[in-house]
């Protein structure tokens, strides 16, 4: 939970910073809103990257978790069926 809230604070210390310094640059309105629109693509893009990372990394660990409380509980239901 600490990950999650520490990624969405830095993508919105990024785009803050991203927008506030396109908005602050002397350009015109058309090569801010290209550069916006760009900016705003590439934090969605590292958002999303990300996103999916943590997603694999949950994944992998409740996978590992499954197959260990599998391993565990194999052995029991064989008493059990003994007796």
């Amino acid at each position: 939970m600490k990950n999650i809230k520490l990624i969405v604070g830095v993508a919105a210390g990024v785009a803050a910073g991203a927008l506030l310094g396109v908005l602050f640059a002397p350009e015109s309105g058309r090569e801010t809103r290209r550069k916006i629109s760009k900016k705003s693509k590439d934090l969605t893009s590292d958002l999303n990257h990300q996103i999916e990372q943590k997603f694999d990394d949950l994944m992998k660990t409740l996978s590992s978790k499954f197959v260990r409380v599998k391993n565990d509980v194999e052995p029991r239901k064989a008493e059990k069926v003994e007796l």
